[in-house]
């Protein structure tokens, strides 16, 4: 019977700063990646299918996040890593209405790099991509109500998201 040595050391107390909520998300057709390069949990390259980028969709301050959770059966003996992007585009239009048509046929698989307010970039859906799951919205009853959309998508992957090395995004986003 083999033995699975879960830790070979300890993690230290951090003494940096920690901010929530994210500043950028970037998305990309899955099959537009064509590699990435992953050390020690921390993606180095991407390369793209020919002159394919990832998208930026912008939104407003403290509207939008990422979060992950693990799901493990001890019965089945599975584990994955849920990892879920919510997007919240303000004022509902006709453009916004047509990205989303794009974003959602046939559920669609995605790449995402969500860049958090620690300046750190996080790749969601590495393996088997992301598709986008719940789609809510609509517009409030004051005027100081919203008038959004709201999108969440949702990856399942063997392994928690990697963190993206910040010197390859600008090769890789269109801006």
């Amino acid at each position: 019977m083999a033995i699975c040595s879960a830790l070979s050391a300890g993690i230290a107390k951090s003494c940096d700063t920690n901010t929530g909520g994210i500043l950028k998300m970037y998305i990309a057709d899955f099959e537009n990646v064509s590699s990435t390069t992953e050390v020690s949990g921390e993606i180095t390259a991407i390369s793209m299918v020919g002159s394919t980028k990832f998208y930026e969709f912008q939104f407003n301050r403290n509207t939008s996040s990422f979060e992950e959770t693990i799901n493990v059966s001890l019965e089945n003996g599975t584990t994955f890593f849920e990892q879920r992007a919510t997007l919240v585009l303000s004022r509902r239009e006709k453009l916004k209405r047509e990205a989303i048509k794009k974003l959602a046929a046939g559920q669609k698989q995605l790449a995402i790099i969500v860049k958090d307010s620690n300046n750190l970039y996080w790749f969601i859906g590495l393996t088997d991509g992301a598709i986008l799951q719940e789609l809510s919205g609509g517009s409030g009853v004051a005027k100081a109500d919203a008038n959004n959309y709201q999108l969440v998508f949702v990856a399942q992957e063997p392994a928690p998201m990697p963190e993206v090395d910040d010197a390859i995004i600008a090769a890789i986003i269109s801006i």
